[in-house]
């Protein structure tokens, strides 16, 4: 488990934090708006430790932060179509030039929507894994999903509200893919157990549910 190195479509190098598990089945985990970060890292060993390889994607090149205003200064000057045609889809090419059979694409806030756009986009994701992250319609369209979806989202939530997401269930129904979408009475974030948000229980039944889909669709 640590830092490596791998090399994107377009050529250039990329970094990103890699927890090894036996088996072929693996993760990429994407970030949220703070950056690679411990938390984020912490969330690539519990992958691993249930079985599946988890590589997590530097999306900031080495930048980190934990304040708000910088996070989101960082969020709004990522190239998401970059983010994805690059760094995703070239830790997802890395795994699979290591042994890895099926791998899913996971994220959280910001790295949740770019999880939407990887089981949209990219022919090397094989299922996708969404927490509290709605990528903007153009980026990707929920109707074209491609591949089995779960996606967890909280009932006060100011970003991925309510009714944002049930637009979004409402498209995503049409894709014709497998998919779950579920709903926890908390607050954006809750997952993280670093924010105040942090709710165990909320956090304790997705991931839970997380593990069950990904044991089945990978």
């Amino acid at each position: 488990m640590g830092t490596i190195e791998f090399a994107c479509p377009a050529g250039h190098p990329a970094r990103g934090y890699l927890a090894q598990a036996e088996g072929g089945r693996a993760v990429v985990v994407l970030q949220e708006w703070w950056g690679l970060n411990a938390q984020i890292r912490s969330v690539a060993d519990r992958f691993a430790e249930a079985g599946f390889t988890a590589l997590a994607p530097d999306l900031y090149q080495g930048r980190v932060t934990s304040e708000p205003d910088e996070a989101g200064h960082l969020m709004e000057g990522l190239d998401w179509a970059g983010a994805t045609t690059q760094e995703t889809r070239g830790a997802l090419q890395y795994l699979k030039a290591q042994g890895a059979s099926s791998i899913a694409v996971t994220g959280f806030c910001m790295g949740g929507a770019l999880a939407v756009v990887a089981g949209v986009q990219l022919d090397e994701c094989d299922a996708a894994v969404c927490y509290y992250g709605i990528p903007p319609g153009e980026l990707a369209d929920p109707r074209a999903m491609r591949v089995p979806f779960q996606g967890h989202f909280a009932a006060r939530d100011d970003w991925c509200t309510p009714a944002t997401v049930d637009a979004f269930e409402d498209l995503l129904a049409e894709s014709g893919t497998t998919y779950e979408v579920h709903r926890y009475e908390a607050a954006h974030a809750f997952f993280n157990q670093e924010q105040s948000v942090y709710d165990e229980r909320a956090a304790g039944l997705a991931w839970g549910r997380t593990i069950g889909f990904l044991e089945q669709h990978l």
